[in-house]
């Protein structure tokens, strides 16, 4: 029995798909107008783990995450680097799907744009102004009517009257009420914009979810995601839109990752603490990263620093370790196996990532126990273990390619076995000062020489 958390009821209730075997999974992506950052890689990969873990469970998952290639931010830069929107938006969609290959993610099943729901946003405005949802304002705009939905802040837990506290109405918006979201935004000024009956103008950012989603997955689905940051008043505009656009109670589960922090402080190019992923992969193995944004519940806050991805290396190496030396391929597959049901179970609840690799890390143990005992059972172990990785995303590297480093570039590789040789003669000729001074350059080069029966082998210290 699979358990999820649900933003909507704060509660934990057992996932049922509203048809059986079938699961539609919607998740807010990004708004492509600069590099994914390590918080945009802490969503991606949570709701990539949950989605490996409903396949890994037999359920047939249709997963639809969007791109907003429209919106002010996405104008602004295009403006600024002198370049049509469109190029901007292409670029940064390609280095998008560069970072999420590198990270071992799953490309989504559907992967929708803003820009080419247009119609369909058009389409569902025109539902809610006939269905006195929201109106047209002199200048052009059209507006959601908060007041008109009275299940308004469900999700978020905010009442009406504290929401018209904090809110206000910005220099030429023409609301009828602070609380009033933006469905579509007039542009007089002929920048880019659509024909629509209400003007030539672009849709609000909360509309294209509702659009893409339904178009998608239906009125009514399964699940909803993003991070929490969007709770409100994305999702909230979000649900309230829909639900009275369609009259179907829309998404079943909201679910929500927690935020990313950079050494325990909010990650902000105003603090210099700010982080593209392809900058850290420049220092990190992928994997190293993919690991430390899987160590904490997704739900839970995590914080990046180079400490953490050091210990998430050292895990990973001890994991490999582990594994090295096993006959895997030709090992027969553990069935029934105990720590296969806690795996599962972990992950039944509530997607328990750091409890799922605490089961890892005793079948490593085992491993251990019973490598010079019964060797079969050891390869058998070893086999369950990488399955078991594969479904959080971790595990596809062979142990040497890991330990050795895949970073490593041949002429790095080539001179450390150069000198591992070097070394071997020396101690064949007994010359233990040069064999003593060898291992002290490799230990410069942070290499670990490990010497067996079968000679020397070498790792890269993390």
């Amino acid at each position: 029995m699979l358990n999820i958390y649900n933003t909507l009821s704060h509660e934990k209730e057992e996932f049922i798909p509203i048809k059986e075997e079938k699961v539609g999974i919607y998740v807010c992506g990004l708004t492509v107008y600069d590099y994914t950052h390590l918080g945009h890689a802490r969503m991606l990969v949570a709701f990539d783990v949950i989605v490996r873990h409903l396949r890994a469970k037999g359920m047939d998952v249709t997963y639809v995450r969007n791109i907003t290639d429209i919106d002010d931010k996405i104008l602004e830069r295009a403006l600024k680097n002198d370049e049509v929107f469109s190029e901007l938006t292409a670029r940064f969609i390609e280095a998008m799907h560069e970072d999420e290959k590198a990270l071992a993610i799953v490309p989504p099943d559907i992967e929708p744009r803003a820009t080419e729901y247009i119609p369909h946003m058009i389409d569902l405005i025109e539902i809610l102004i006939r269905k006195d949802h929201a109106y047209k304002a002199e200048n052009g705009d059209v507006y959601f009517s908060v007041s008109n939905y009275p299940e308004y802040g469900r999700l978020s837990r905010k009442k009406m009257d504290e929401l018209l506290e904090g809110a206000r109405i910005e220099i030429g918006e023409l609301k009828r009420d602070p609380r009033d979201f933006a469905l579509w935004k007039s542009s007089p000024d002929g920048s880019v914009g659509w024909d629509s009956p209400w003007g030539y103008g672009r849709p609000g950012w909360h509309l294209e979810c509702s659009a893409m989603s339904m178009d998608a997955l239906g009125e009514r689905f399964d699940i909803h995601g993003g991070g929490s940051d969007l709770l409100f008043p994305h999702h909230e505009n979000e649900i309230a839109q829909s639900c009275c656009a369609s009259g179907q109670k829309f998404a079943k589960y909201w679910m929500h990752n927690g935020p990313l922090r950079v050494d325990n402080e909010k990650m902000s190019k105003s603090l210099g603490n700010f982080f593209t992923v392809r900058e850290v992969l420049k220092r990190f193995n992928p994997e190293v990263v993919r690991y430390l944004l899987i160590s904490s519940h997704y739900r839970s806050p995590i914080n990046y620093s180079d400490q953490s991805l050091r210990q998430s290396s050292k895990a990973l190496e001890r994991i490999y370790i582990g594994l090295k030396d096993l006959d895997i391929l030709n090992a027969k597959s553990l069935v029934n196996s105990h720590y296969e049901r806690a795996y599962f179970a972990a992950m039944d609840d509530d997607f328990n990532t750091p409890a799922a690799l605490g089961v890892l890390f005793e079948m490593v143990a085992e491993v251990n126990r019973k490598r010079d005992i019964d060797i079969d059972l050891a390869c058998e172990l070893g086999k369950l273990i990488v399955k078991l990785g594969n479904f959080l995303g971790i595990l596809y590297s062979t142990p040497n390619e890991f330990l050795m480093g895949t970073e490593s570039s041949d002429a790095d590789k080539n001179e450390i076995e150069n000198l591992i040789k070097e070394r071997e003669i020396a101690r064949d000729e007994k010359n233990w000062q040069r064999a003593d001074e060898i291992r002290a350059q490799l230990s410069d080069m942070k290499v670990v020489v490990e010497d067996g029966a079968s000679g020397s082998k070498w790792r890269i210290d993390r």
